[in-house]
């Protein structure tokens, strides 16, 4: 995926403008959906992508649909972010999106408490498609909250472990760690000091480090954020104590906060050639199926091993499973061609070779059961480890809430304070983060 969407940080961020949006639909949810999808008529579809492989693919995608429903008439926008639809849909008119699609999962609980987008139940429901058979368990779960499915997935983003070959070898390490206690064992083995500073870097544990979030790494655990009441578990389900313990560890072991931080300020953007796994300054590194493609456009003096993110100890049963995320598209409630809007959804997200051939040309993982495992898809040999991932039925994902992403923003926050040593008391802390994310729900329903 194209690196100015996967920030998490700005998607968090995000969870402000899509309040906006939503309050601006509430109450619409059953409008216009009595349009005859048979007659000739024209469906605006407004999307974020901007790379122009990613154009290429959508408007394929596009394309094809329109031959299959040439009554159909599809006029694509991108690179149109969630406040710029949040304008088009308070302006409302023949301009505005019937068909939106979103990087922004976090804020499904929004789309759908909000009723910003219809309900997509009764149409699935109407064509005879299963949710629960079609899209893999985590993606099956991020598009939907409190019973309604105002979303479906349209490709994903699964996170792996990329790993130096030639590192692993030189340090005489056989294999990828499987838990994080060989993570840690792996990262002090490959990390070579250098004066008061690393000539390589096992791993970069701190949450700075890219894609290094608490809701990254609990992938790796098998977390419970909230209760059958709808309140925050973080202080009750150990999986949180357990992770932010072993995080807080592998930063102490490393260096320390203070020395690995300074590390990192000499890294390269995220984004571009200069990125530290790229140049070896780090020998492991969690990220994204994306990261393959970046990291051998780059030339890499080493071979790059790909394999799934380690597991808690005592989950090293499920290891193979990891996080799970992506884009999601649904049906804007002020649409007046909701049925029309519906085939171009289902179209996207549930037609295989569909899948297949968006995903093959962005490079991202696909998002039904039967993609996942097509013949068509084309893949370098290890893009089949995030394959795997997203078909795993132990991987996980963060459940929507009603204000968005704030409560994993608050985790973050807690996680921030534990690994620079601010706060030393991570049962009291959790705790106090379980009251804040109570708080900020109570108060956004």
């Amino acid at each position: 995926m194209s690196g100015h969407r996967r920030k998490t940080a700005a998607a968090l961020a995000a969870t402000a403008a899509i309040s906006l949006f939503a309050s601006a639909c509430t109450g619409q949810s059953n409008s216009g959906a009595s349009d005859d999808a048979s007659k000739e008529t024209t469906i605006n579809f407004w999307h974020g992508w901007s790379a122009p492989n990613e154009v290429k693919g959508i408007q394929a995608t596009v394309d094809a649909f329109e031959k299959a429903h040439p009554n159909i008439h599809v006029k694509v926008v991108g690179n149109m972010t969630d406040d710029k639809i949040n304008q088009a849909l308070r302006a409302g008119g023949s301009t505005a999106p019937d068909v939106v699609s979103s990087f922004t999962t976090n804020n499904v609980g929004k789309f759908c408490s909000s009723k910003a987008f219809v309900d997509l139940n009764p149409f699935l429901k109407k064509d005879g498609i299963d949710a629960a058979k079609t899209f893999p368990k985590a993606m099956n779960e991020y598009t939907q909250f409190d019973g309604v499915r105002c979303t479906v997935p349209l490709l994903g983003d699964a996170y792996g472990l990329y790993y130096n070959k030639d590192a692993f070898k030189a340090a005489g390490i056989a294999n990828p760690p499987k838990t994080w206690s060989e993570l840690a064992a792996a990262a002090k083995k490959l990390t070579k000091t250098k004066g008061d500073s690393y000539e390589q870097l096992g791993f970069m544990p701190n949450y700075h480090g890219y894609e290094s979030t608490t809701e990254h790494y609990l992938g790796g655990w098998d977390p419970e954020y909230f209760d059958a009441d709808g309140k925050s578990n973080i202080a009750k389900d150990p999986a949180f104590a357990d992770m932010l313990t072993t995080q807080k560890k592998l930063v102490d072991d490393l260096g320390g906060y203070e020395k690995l931080e300074k590390y990192r300020t000499s890294f390269g953007d995220e984004w571009g050639a200069k990125h530290p796994f790229h140049t070896g300054q780090v020998a492991m590194q969690l990220d994204g199926e994306w990261r393959l493609g970046m990291a051998e456009e780059s030339k890499p003096e080493f071979e790059i091993g790909v394999a799934p993110m380690p597991v808690a100890d005592d989950e090293r049963d499920t290891y193979g499973k990891g996080y799970l995320t992506g884009t999601v598209a649904g049906i804007a409630a002020t649409s007046q061609k909701q049925n029309a809007a519906w085939e171009l959804v289902k179209y996207m997200t549930t037609d295989t070779d569909a899948v297949v051939n968006f995903a093959n040309a962005i490079h991202n993982v696909p998002s039904t059961l039967d993609a996942l495992k097509s013949p068509k898809l084309k893949y370098d040999p290890r893009f089949k480890t995030f394959l795997d991932i997203a078909a795993n039925p132990n991987s996980t994902t963060t459940p929507p809430s009603v204000n968005g992403g704030a409560y994993l923003m608050s985790l973050q926050n807690l996680g921030f304070d534990i690994e620079k040593g601010k706060q030393k008391d991570i049962k009291a802390g959790l705790e106090k983060t379980a009251e804040e994310i109570d708080a900020a729900i109570a108060q956004a329903k």
